[in-house]
């Protein structure tokens, strides 16, 4: 259900087509959403027979056109029931930390390897959240800009305020598996340096 808020979230901006709000949100929610088009475009669907947004076909140069969706008033009671609303924590499903734990029964070079990866996965990530941040500090985010164009004067400076803090926390997030890593590479080097015979051929269980 989280997908048709993020995708409420950008329409309350103002009107959008479908291959503009893709865009929009690969931009901004989508990094702490991620969703494909192939789950979009079927969500707008559903969110406007059940009368969330409604879509107007609109003219695209000479013969084109193309429909474009906006908020409607029961759409904007319904965002506004959600940010009221306790937030459901889903349980975690993480297949990094699930893989640590049973490396035993990997080898030293491809317990390495697993660490190397995902160091240089979080390190991607956090270039790209401390990229954002930048953006931010210069107001140079295209949807950002468009909300701040949207937004009173008065809650601007809420609105950039909300949106650094997530990215921070994104951030904090990527040093914090980049530094888990790091630590899982000396644990390896330790347990081999103890024990020459580790090959992968740990114990089963937990």
């Amino acid at each position: 259900m989280s997908l048709r808020f993020a995708l409420l979230a950008l329409l309350r901006v103002g009107p959008l087509s479908g291959y503009d709000l893709q865009k929009q949100f690969a931009l901004s929610v989508g990094h702490v959403w991620h969703a494909p088009d192939s789950q979009i475009y079927p969500e707008l669907r559903k969110m406007e027979a059940e009368g969330l947004v409604e879509g107007e076909e609109q003219a695209r140069g000479q013969r084109g056109t193309r429909r474009v969706y906006h908020v409607t008033d029961a759409g904007e009671r319904a965002f506004q029931e959600w940010m009221r609303s306790p937030l459901e924590y889903a349980r975690v499903r993480d297949p990094a930390h699930l893989r640590a734990a049973y490396l035993e029964a990997s080898t030293p070079a491809a317990a390495r390897e697993f660490f190397r990866a995902h160091i240089a996965q979080w390190e991607g990530e956090l270039a790209q959240w401390e990229g954002e941040l930048k953006r931010i500090a210069a107001l140079d985010n295209p949807m950002l800009a468009r909300r701040l164009a949207a937004t009173p004067p008065p809650d601007r400076e809420r609105t950039v305020a909300f949106k650094r803090f997530t990215y921070e926390g994104l951030v904090e997030r990527a040093r914090g598996e980049i530094d888990w890593a790091r630590r899982g590479l000396a644990l390896v080097d330790g347990l081999e340096a103890a024990d020459g015979e580790w090959a992968g051929s740990g114990a089963n269980g937990a």
